[in-house]
């Protein structure tokens, strides 16, 4: 055997198992929060990490800052990909990933980043409609989130129509102002247009404010187009209120057939009488003859 060829066997039975192992790698998890990412504080919260079926144990991980309360977790809950936290604190707020190995194929990918934010940290921040929350249909509406407070980040939310609320994030457009501005639009009557801002200091971008109080953008022709159908009940109550006057009276009274009754046996009679007559006449003449 030439020096060649045993440095290439050498060389393949090395390069073998790297190569076995990087064919095995798992595609990464799925990461997700039950009922929601975003929570108010002392609700209660699972992150659920789920892999493959070769699954054998799973890890989850926050970014930045360690986390200490997943090692509290009891492991059968862990091997099952369940994180829970009976009450949210500020400490749970952060951007979370999870990943899931197995003694055959190693470690997967890690998930995409799941944000937990926890509100209710600050008082809540008040959110109008510049000029106006009555907008006509495809125009746009410029909305105004502020506080009393200094924050420099605020949060829009759409609510009312996904099970997630769809958010957009701004910052302060004026320092010290505590305030931001969003645009929002073309607004349809085909759909619902309520909002809730949030709050919060860029130091701590998950952990937010109280939700402001709900703002609902009034769209003409909305309350026709969203308007719920008439209630079956309703639609019966109402056929019977449009009923015509002669057909109410022959409801509520019944006609009176006595004054009927009294001509039919009067004619009757006097049609007996007519005949008796006629019967006595016929008798008559025949003992004149």
């Amino acid at each position: 055997m030439t020096p060649i060829l045993t440095v290439l066997i050498c060389l393949g039975l090395s390069l073998g198992p790297r190569t076995h192992v990087q064919a095995g790698t798992l595609p990464k998890p799925t990461l997700w929060a039950e009922p929601g990412s975003v929570i108010t504080q002392g609700s209660p919260v699972t992150l659920r990490c789920q892999g493959g079926q070769e699954t054998q144990e799973y890890r989850l991980y926050r970014e930045k800052k360690t986390a200490s309360w997943i090692t509290r977790i009891p492991q059968e809950l862990v091997k099952k990909g369940q994180f829970p936290i009976p009450s949210i604190t500020w400490e749970h707020a952060g951007r979370y990933r999870c990943y899931y190995g197995s003694h055959t194929a190693g470690r997967s990918e890690s998930s995409d980043p799941l944000e937990l934010v926890v509100t209710g940290a600050y008082s809540k921040p008040t959110l109008s409609a510049l000029p106006s929350p009555v907008v006509t249909s495809g125009g746009n509406v410029t909305l105004q989130c502020g506080s009393q407070l200094a924050f420099d980040g605020f949060i829009l939310c759409k609510e009312g129509e996904d099970e997630h609320p769809q958010c957009l994030n701004s910052h302060s457009h004026a320092r010290g102002s505590s305030r931001a501005i969003f645009s929002v639009g073309p607004v349809s009557p085909s759909r619902r247009w309520s909002y809730r801002c949030y709050a919060y200091d860029s130091s701590s971008p998950y952990v937010w404010s109280l939700p402001s109080d709900l703002l609902e953008l009034l769209v003409p022709g909305a309350a026709e187009t969203l308007s719920p159908p008439q209630n079956k009940s309703d639609s019966k109550a109402g056929a019977a209120n449009t009923l015509s006057p002669s057909q109410n009276k022959t409801a509520s009274h019944p006609q009176d057939y006595t004054v009927e009754n009294l001509i039919r046996m009067g004619i009757a009679g006097l049609v007996l009488v007519v005949l008796g007559i006629l019967l006595f006449e016929a008798q008559h003449s025949q003992r004149s003859l």
